[in-house]
């Protein structure tokens, strides 16, 4: 199901994103009440900038969610601050662990919108096993079938956060693979070469590790996989301890530590994009929400997302102040 936590451990490195598993922890917090604090009140004093303009949300009262890793983060603090700026009063509860929680929050109507990924709703949520490789298709699929569950989701960013293999700048050099496909060759031609750092879930999970070497027609010794926490991957990664380390495609890592992913030739990995996902009643009720996300969403993308989780995960930035520091500088919002 990945990215049932997914920015995951960190993912967040912080430490928590588990992707799927994070899913049984979900429907503890599901069980107690969908794991809902009373939350806080958003108090951002922003006045409408690109988005917001006219107040279409005006006397409106929406909660917004998130899952608790560094990019649910800053992607729920950018959905609060856009609602802000259109008139709403917003109250926070992002942060849930596990997706299941923040899922059933907003589709029973305890919450009222949030950003999710396309795939972990299409396999998690609603229960397939083979991702659609388009992912307008994909988008589309999870919009008509989520339908008949009380939930809306709006049109997806470019932001894809879906898994990768990376290695760093002087493997980049010594081996040139760009591709999966390079990796499976090299694995063939050099089997010593090909050395993986991988979570424990990834290593097990059909789409993960498993159907990602029979996609490409691997066969990795065990010997040459080993399994650890997110964090430690990037960090093993760029120092070579391990030729190719497991990623998240948004990850603000890849970049501070000058990793290169290789490319999915395949379409093996599902499609992670993030898309706002709107409780239906609550989009019936304030239409708005729709034009206030749109130009926001349409921005996001993955170098976006790199650049803004580095902040946060690199640089010990606060999640909402990345958000709202980068609102303002596209001009989404004003202070």
């Amino acid at each position: 199901m990945r990215r049932t936590t997914r920015r995951r451990t960190q993912r967040y490195g912080a430490g928590a994103r588990t992707k799927a598993l994070a899913a049984v922890g979900g429907v503890l917090l599901v069980a107690a009440g969908c794991g809902l604090t009373s939350g806080s009140p958003m108090v951002d004093d922003v006045k409408p900038g690109i988005v917001g303009k006219g107040k279409p949300l005006e006397g409106a009262d929406l909660t917004v969610t998130s899952k608790e890793f560094t990019e649910q983060l800053i992607l729920g603090a950018i959905m609060g601050i856009a609602f802000q700026a259109a008139g709403a009063d917003v109250l926070d509860r992002t942060g849930i662990q596990g997706s299941i929680g923040a899922r059933e929050a907003v589709k029973g109507g305890d919450a009222d919108a949030m950003y999710e990924y396309t795939g972990t709703a299409w396999i998690t949520y609603l229960g397939n096993s083979d991702p659609i490789p388009d992912p307008q298709q994909q988008w589309d699929a999870v919009r008509k079938a989520d339908a008949k569950n009380g939930v809306t989701w709006l049109p997806p960013a470019a932001l894809n956060n879906t898994y990768a293999l990376a290695l760093n700048e002087s493997n980049l050099k010594k081996y040139g693979t760009k591709t999966l496909s390079d990796v499976a060759a090299l694995s063939k031609s050099d089997p010593k070469a090909v050395t993986l750092c991988v979570e424990g879930e990834f290593a097990n999970r059909a789409d993960g590790l498993p159907g990602m070497q029979k996609k490409y027609g691997m066969s990795l010794p065990s010997g040459n996989i080993t399994q650890m926490d997110t964090g430690i991957i990037y960090t093993q990664a760029q120092k070579g301890s391990c030729t190719y380390g497991e990623v998240f495609t948004t990850d603000g890592r890849i970049k501070a530590m000058n990793l290169t992913p290789m490319a999915d030739d395949k379409h093996f990995f599902p499609n992670y994009n993030a898309a706002p996902e709107i409780n239906s009643k609550t989009l019936k009720k304030y239409p708005g929400i729709a034009e206030v996300l749109a130009p926001v969403t349409k921005k996001l993308d993955n170098a976006v997302a790199q650049e803004l989780n580095a902040k946060v995960d690199v640089d010990g930035q606060d999640p909402h102040e990345v958000a709202k520091d980068w609102m303002v500088a596209e001009g989404f919002v004003k202070e």
